[in-house]
């Protein structure tokens, strides 16, 4: 690949007007000139034929399988954008294929499965990179730099609580695999996984842990005709321990919606706070407002994100800006210019970090990291 040639990608999963890879991947892909959409693959010949025709595509760049994708000439990146179950397929077909991979968090159904991708990767020679967007939205990576420049001095705390959407008391029939934590999609692993991941990436790694789970809300009805889902799943998940620093964190995330906050991360520090707030608690997805306190100040009030924390251009907004941000990495380390700071090692330490949180929630224990 050269400079001047656009980097080909191929989308896995595409629904037109719902799909994550609708509403996010390919506006961020457009809005960014080094690449292109090269190629969508869905299940079906007749779903690929009609994603290909509402992104633009012509139909010789409509597959069936994933793997058929990968083995097209014209794709350099493997986007895998479809549910955690069938992850490590796509990301093996893709890298049999020696194409790079972009894969949406969590990259794999459990810890096994993500350092299998994370070893494929890396002795394939290819750049996998894990969708984890939270860590790439312009406010956190403002708040990192503060925190790390001493603006709020020592950090003594950090509190976050969240709200899921899903794993309420409700759900839509496209989502009732939430319910079953067989399939690697659960508050833990999606909207919680995110926004701790944005956490331990601006403040440090937990070294110590506790955790209590719980379902509250064991039954769940469906919108579309009432009928009563078993979740399986918890739908309330509580994380408390040591950073690397010594601060002290805690993290809380229900499942549902709030009446009241949906979403806040508060740091103090002994020179300063920060507040991190938004709409939902999915940190990747939502807009998030930075606020700040230092010195003498009584509150906190906005603060402005400097242009530089915004890597791509402003037709990127909206849901496709952090999915924006992270293609933004991907190209640099393609031409060299910095590695991506989101490899698949990067998602193989925060599934540990997950299987670690599961552990002392059915022990009860402290667990060490």
């Amino acid at each position: 690949m050269t400079n001047q040639k656009q980097i080909g990608v191929g989308i896995v999963g595409f629904e037109p007007g719902r799909s994550w890879a609708a509403v996010a991947h390919v506006p961020a892909l457009n809005s960014l000139p080094e690449y292109r959409v090269a190629a969508v693959a869905t299940t079906r010949t007749e779903s690929a034929l009609a994603a290909a025709e509402a992104i633009g595509l012509p139909a010789d760049r409509a597959f069936a399988s994933g793997a058929e994708l990968a083995a097209c000439a014209d794709v350099d990146v493997v986007a895998v954008t479809v549910k955690v179950p069938h992850h490590l397929e796509l990301v093996r077909a893709a890298v049999a294929a020696g194409k790079h991979v972009y894969c949406e968090w969590p990259l794999g159904n459990g810890l096994a499965e993500a350092e299998e991708m994370a070893r494929l990767v890396e002795a394939a020679g290819v750049q996998g990179v894990i969708g984890l967007q939270a860590r790439c939205a312009p406010p956190v990576a403002y708040l990192r730099d503060l925190v790390n420049d001493g603006e709020i001095g020592e950090v003594l705390s950090s509190n976050m609580f969240g709200t899921g959407i899903q794993w309420g008391g409700w759900v839509d029939r496209p989502n009732t695999y939430l319910l079953d934590p067989a399939n690697g999609a659960t508050l833990m692993t999606i909207p919680f996984g995110h926004a701790v991941d944005a956490m331990c990436h601006a403040l440090g790694e937990f070294t110590t842990l506790s955790a209590l789970t719980a379902i509250r809300q064991p039954k769940v009805k469906q919108l579309e005709n009432g009928q009563m889902w078993d979740k399986r799943t918890p739908d309330q998940l509580v994380v408390s321990g040591t950073l690397e620093s010594g601060a002290v964190a805690t993290v809380h995330y229900r499942g549902g919606t709030s009446r009241g906050s949906n979403f806040v991360w508060e740091i103090n520090g002994t020179k300063g706070d920060l507040r991190i707030e938004a709409a939902g608690g999915h940190a990747q997805m939502f807009e998030l407002t930075l606020s700040g306190g230092f010195g003498a100040d009584k509150k906190l009030k906005p603060l402005d994100i400097p242009a530089r924390y915004l890597w791509v251009p402003d037709a990127a907004a909206g849901l496709a800006t952090n999915v924006a941000q992270v293609y933004r990495k991907l190209s640099d380390a393609l031409s060299g210019k910095a590695p991506t700071g989101m490899d698949f090692g990067v998602a193989v330490k925060r599934h540990r970090m997950l299987a670690a949180i599961e552990q002392a929630a059915a022990s009860g224990a402290i667990t060490t990291l």
